[in-house]
């Protein structure tokens, strides 16, 4: 199930709380990719709040919105980058992006193979994706106070089948949002807190969002290797099986004729 896009903008840019999850999912994004200069980015979903901190080293950007979700201008100043597109049929030239990130697109997508596949053709050989979903374990999932609430959560362990399944390596993997999915003020103040907490003692399982860095995997056919020739029939096998005896009689005297 997709969100509206309208009801998606309204959370993270008229929210205080939405304000605070692209912090948080920034800067472990930012952690995860320190430098992408003079890569091509794409953005999958609603992945356009994640994707400000890399615009600006970023070779290229695009920002494709599903058809299902529908699509608003961004960013709000210069050139639009974003794009609406079939879920599953991108109008991108195959191997063009460097770097992917999927927020919102793959939990709600009722063909995840199908993105998948069309997410590694998308990719350049060893290209990389983020992937960044509502935690199964969590409470973000079990509440539809945000975009977190809906779709179809996945643990780490399970992304990461999910994803090896598909022609894809998985290289690491975080979590963030650790408060509670609330608006008020006083979760929101102690937020900066909690996440440093969570981050500290490691307690993914209690995280609202997990995400998982994968690698795109190219099968390379193998060459043929050079012909040898042996110098020498091996003799390995000759005390195993009886050695031929001379022929006598008729047969003999056929071997003559």
């Amino acid at each position: 199930m997709h969100l509206d896009v309208v009801e998606l903008r309204s959370f993270y840019y008229t929210t205080q709380l939405g304000r605070m999850v692209q912090r948080v999912v920034r800067e472990r994004l930012r952690g995860m990719w320190p430098d992408i200069h003079g890569q091509n980015l794409v953005g999958f979903g609603f992945a356009a709040p994640f994707l400000r901190p890399f615009m600006e080293e970023a070779a290229r950007t695009l920002c494709l919105m599903p058809a299902q979700q529908g699509v608003c201008p961004w960013p709000s100043e210069g050139p639009n980058v974003t794009a609406l597109v079939e879920e599953t049929l991108w109008p991108v030239p195959s191997g063009f992006a460097d770097r992917l990130i999927v927020a919102h697109g793959l939990e709600s997508c009722e063909r995840p193979a199908a993105l998948l596949e069309e997410i590694w053709r998308v990719l350049a050989p060893g290209g990389k994706a983020i992937f960044v979903v509502p935690n199964r374990a969590g409470i973000w999932a079990r509440r539809d106070a945000t975009p977190f609430g809906y779709g179809s959560p996945y643990s780490i362990g399970q992304l990461e089948r999910t994803l090896a399944g598909n022609k894809f390596t998985a290289e690491r993997s975080a979590a963030a949002l650790y408060l509670p999915p609330s608006h008020r003020r006083f979760w929101l103040r102690a937020a900066p807190a909690i996440e440093r907490i969570g981050q500290r003692i490691d307690a993914r399982r209690l995280a609202g969002v997990v995400m998982v860095e994968a690698t795109k995997l190219v099968y390379i056919a193998p060459q043929a290797g050079s012909k040898l020739t042996a110098r020498a029939p091996l003799r390995v096998l000759d005390g195993l099986r009886p050695k031929p005896k001379p022929a006598t009689g008729r047969g003999a005297a056929r071997g003559l004729l």
